[in-house]
């Protein structure tokens, strides 16, 4: 087998060579996701490293400790762990409605509701009904109040062409004011004197922790909400109609397909996956429903989901690795001075060089076998 480049484009001999020509199709087009990928995380971490030169610092102490913070320790790779679990389900508030051509960034806005429809849906039945059954009803809870808030921007989207990701932001401010309103107004807990919050979770009310680790059960709620996204994505027709109406929305409509139920129910989905976080942060982690909701998860997920090019397995690897960033934060400010919110400069780099190199995937003959010929 002989592969030689030209101005045409790859040539690929006949014989033997034609045999693998499936397989190397295969790899070629799965090896530019993670060749950019890669290079783009590269670029990113260069530019940053001059930011923190600028600013008199070591960039390769900053690095270490950012290894050591994140996964240095058995200790911060649960740490990592537990702040990767919400990254999951908001990332995939931004990469199912992705696989339509629609981009979502008000994940935050679900978030924030989900949580405060998770604590405001608990209180009734804290005492009268068993665990487990209580996180299902605030799971429920969530889901449905995530949904129609992402929904609703899907539904703009469609039926009145309103730019859902001019609307799915604006949303989150929205969500967050009601978020602010309902828990220092109707439902804020005489008790919580300084931090406005609603009535915590006893706790045997808590979402507890994986047995034989710190971490929570949000992470494997999370991971089986990924699986679940990929399949339904890539096996199911509802997700093939999806990924057709994604590729050309007017020959979708042509074949009958129905775009506006495809729109608004990808961004439902997406919209409960995101309420779903909320109801964990506040049944794991904060124990009621306060401004802590508000913590970023949605707008990290943003890069999450790029950066795993909306494959739902993908963003799984990614939101630990941006966990474990996030949490070096803490170690980073002690050891080197630095502001908590370095490793958000960090982040909004790697974004910014990752939206660039979107401009490059298909350019690259090697990773494009349609340039390829026969010889």
């Amino acid at each position: 087998m002989t592969v030689e480049a030209n101005d045409p484009g790859l040539s690929i001999a006949t014989g033997s060579g034609a045999s693998l020509r499936p397989v190397l199709e295969w790899l070629a087009r799965r090896a530019e996701p993670m060749a950019i990928g890669l290079v783009a995380i590269l670029i990113g971490l260069a530019l940053f490293s001059l930011f923190i030169l600028a600013i008199g610092k070591s960039p390769v102490t900053l690095f270490q400790l950012m290894y050591t913070g994140g996964f240095g320790s058995w200790f911060s790779i649960q740490n990592s762990l537990s702040r990767a679990a919400p990254l999951l389900l908001t990332a995939l508030c931004v990469a199912l409605p992705a696989r339509l051509g629609l981009v979502i960034i008000g994940a935050e806005g679900a978030v924030v509701l989900g949580g405060v429809a998770a604590a405001a849906s608990a209180m009734p039945f804290i005492g009268v009904v068993p665990p487990i059954v209580l996180f299902i009803f605030m799971g429920f809870a969530a889901m449905v109040v995530g949904g129609i808030w992402i929904g609703f921007a899907g539904f703009l989207r469609h039926y009145r062409g309103v730019n859902e990701t001019i609307s799915s932001l604006l949303l989150a401010y929205i969500a967050i004011a009601l978020m602010n309103q309902f828990v220092e107004g109707l439902l804020r807990d005489p008790a919580s004197l300084n931090k406005p919050s609603t009535k915590p979770l006893p706790k045997e009310y808590m979402l507890g922790q994986i047995p034989g680790m710190d971490v929570h059960w949000g992470l494997v709620i999370g991971i089986v909400a990924c699986v679940l996204s990929w399949v339904l994505i890539e096996i199911t027709s509802f997700g093939f109609a999806a990924r057709i109406a994604g590729g050309n929305v007017r020959a979708a409509q042509i074949q009958g397909l129905p775009v506006g139920k495809l729109i608004v129910g990808f961004t439902a989905i997406a919209g409960g996956f995101a309420g779903l976080a909320g109801m964990i942060e506040v049944a794991a982690v904060q124990g009621s429903a306060n401004a802590s909701l508000a913590a970023g998860y949605g707008y990290t997920g943003i890069l999450v989901a790029f950066l795993a090019r909306h494959n739902p397995l993908a963003i799984i690897p990614v939101a630990i690795l941006l966990g474990g960033i996030a949490a070096s934060g803490g170690l980073i400010q002690r050891r080197m001075g630095l502001p908590d919110a370095t490793v958000l400069v960090l982040q909004g780099t790697l974004f910014i060089v990752i939206l660039f190199c979107e401009t490059f995937y298909g350019r690259f003959k090697i990773f494009n076998p349609d340039l390829w010929k026969r010889s």
